[in-house]
């Protein structure tokens, strides 16, 4: 790794400096921008298309994604460049060295596939994986950092799935745009200066090849510097060239489960054999309605499906459309069906390969009408407790931790394909082990560090080869003739699946446009305190909660959705001015 300082940059000079590397084929429409006094965070503009779009985290990765549209790529294609920059560019978030859900629909066909690229357990895990010597549960922090905690990756093993069966253009060109920029070097934005600053993953300073990467000669990266790559460079041309097994079975896999058992800090349990064994898997997806609209998202492990779904099911009663934009009754009922859906959650969604899932049962119509029966339109109800649904089983409920250090990417190619792909390390720069260039996951802190509550297994307890349980929520929105909707999904940990719901009712129920629905104060209720976003308009509804009975806290809320809305006009899209990801289209 080389890096030089080279000057502070604004994320629109970002994407200026991307130009240089990534010639443009032909001329894109970029966001214009303004600042924004009521929340400090830069205003970003709805972008129109008419041909195709991609939203994703960072405008390297959506000018990758942009090129490969503009070459005749497929959404897959599309999605599989952008996500390669992405583990160079936001490396704190996302990349090869953890796992996605991803949601394709094929528009000639009318049908969606998704793929489970969720890491998995190695087989000599058991359920006492994170207790102590005491057998009580590690502090999450604790059990975070090392090899312990890292699952098999399932991203590349996604992507070959997927270009498999919806690729157009071939897997090594898909691959030059990011071995150019970690070749060549890319620059530090300031957001990954902003993260490295808080200090907030303790691994960083512990694991040395880590820290010498981020803060070479013992000094942060600063936003501005010219950061180079080349081991990743050559991963990629390795992978690009053989193909994924050189990652699940060759030599690359090798230095994985080698960093991974030698580990400085809580040496890990994966093996070559695990590496070779994983595979991705293709799930039915979960989808109910709302209105005349039909929203479809991953099934268990992800719990963002069906909490988002019940989110939405449970308010079918209310009529949201008849309140402004959050307002603070419509906020309120919000609130409360979040509060149910994530007592459910909390209770039965685990990876339905080893628990039964009542799936059905959660998303049926008469089960929501039941449960929107317990919202009080004038009082808050507390913590909710988990409902009873058809095909359920007495469990314990999780209290597992989710971070928020995730990435979203939105796309939709000149066919009308689309795919809604939301990947993930887990935490902040993950387990903190860097081989070869890029992070691995901490994803198996994801799973409930205590298997058993009061003498009652835990659902999404640790097992040999076992998913953990997720709240990524990529979404797909349909209109009642089946044609798409809406492309949506954000990172956020535990807190995406209020924001996606949010978004959704943005732009179903109140009409805005991506951008505008996006731009909202966010609110979230994970059945604990109801939580507004810090420095905007929703502070003001805090004594209104509190008259209602609401516990109400004030914070930071770093939602990153990406949204993409198909109209009769052409396609309308939004990226998170929370954050620095853009929409680039034709």
């Amino acid at each position: 790794m080389t890096f030089k300082n080279f000057f502070t940059l604004s994320t629109t000079f970002l994407l200026l400096i991307s130009n240089t590397i990534f010639a443009e084929p032909v001329k894109i429409k970029r966001e214009s921008r303004e600042p924004e006094a009521a929340t400090g965070y830069l205003t970003k503009k709805t972008i129109h298309g008419t041909q195709f779009m991609v939203a994703a985290a960072n405008p390297y990765a959506s000018q990758a994604g942009f090129n490969i549209l503009a070459q005749g790529g497929s959404a897959v294609d599309a999605a599989i460049a952008v996500q390669l920059v992405l583990t160079l560019v936001e490396p704190q978030s996302s990349g090869i060295g953890g796992g996605t859900f991803m949601l394709h629909w094929d528009n000639n066909k009318k049908n969606m596939t998704t793929f489970d690229g969720r890491e998995t357990a190695p087989s000599a895990a058991t359920s006492e994986l994170f207790l102590d010597k005491q057998r009580k549960p590690l502090r999450w922090i604790d059990a975070v950092v090392g090899g312990r905690s890292v699952g098999v990756p399932g991203l590349l093993a996604t992507f070959k799935a997927a270009h498999d069966q919806f690729g157009r253009l071939p897997w090594p060109v898909l691959f030059e745009q990011a071995i150019t920029l970690a070749t060549n070097g890319f620059v530090v934005s300031p957001r990954l200066e902003k993260l490295l600053s808080m200090n907030f993953n303790p691994g960083i300073h512990k694991l040395p090849e880590i820290n010498q990467y981020f803060f070479p000669e013992g000094k942060s990266l600063k936003a501005g510097d010219i950061l180079v790559n080349k081991k990743l460079a050559k991963v990629y041309r390795s992978i690009a060239k053989e193909g994924i097994d050189v990652f699940y079975r060759g030599w690359i896999a090798k230095k994985i489960i080698e960093k991974i058992q030698n580990a400085a800090i809580a040496p890990g349990l994966l093996t070559l054999k695990d590496m070779a064994a994983y595979q991705v898997k293709e799930r039915a997806p979960v989808c109910g309605f709302y209105h005349q609209y039909n929203i479809c998202g991953m099934a268990p492990p992800s719990s963002g499906g069906i909490a988002v779904i019940q989110i939405l099911g449970q308010l079918q009663a209310f009529d949201l459309a008849k309140y402004k934009p959050n307002s603070l009754d419509a906020m309120h009922l919000y609130t409360q069906s979040s509060r149910l859906a994530f007592a459910d959650r909390n209770r039965y969604i685990a990876d339905a390969d080893f628990v039964e899932v009542p799936t059905a049962g959660l998303i049926a119509p008469q089960y929501l009408a039941k449960r929107s029966l317990l919202i009080d339109p004038n009082k808050d109800m507390g913590k909710a407790v988990a409902g009873n649904p058809t095909g359920a089983l007495a469990l314990a409920n999780d209290s597992a931790i989710e971070r928020p250090s995730t990435s979203h990417l939105s796309i939709i190619d000149g066919q009308g394909n689309a795919v809604s792909m939301t990947s993930s390390i887990e935490n902040g720069f993950g387990s903190a082990l860097m081989v070869e260039g890029f992070i691995l996951n901490n994803q198996l802190t994801d799973f409930s560090l205590a298997p058993k509550k009061e003498g009652q297994w835990v659902a999404n307890r640790v097992e040999p080869n076992k998913r953990p349980r997720s709240s990524m929520a990529p979404m797909m929105i349909f209109n009642n003739d089946k044609s798409l909707k809406l492309v949506v999904g954000s990172p956020g940990g535990s807190r995406i699946i209020n924001y996606v719901a949010q978004t959704i009712i943005g732009v179903l129920d109140w009409q805005l446009d991506p951008q505008e629905a996006i731009n909202l104060p966010k609110i979230t209720n994970r059945n604990y305190v109801t939580t507004l976003e810090r420095n905007t308009s929703a502070e003001a509804l805090k004594p209104f909660l509190e008259a209602k009975g609401h516990k109400v806290q004030i914070r930071d809320l770093n939602s990153g959705l990406h949204v993409i809305e198909v109209t009769k006009a052409g396609l309308l899209g939004g990226a998170d001015p929370r954050r620095e990801g853009i929409v680039l289209a034709k």
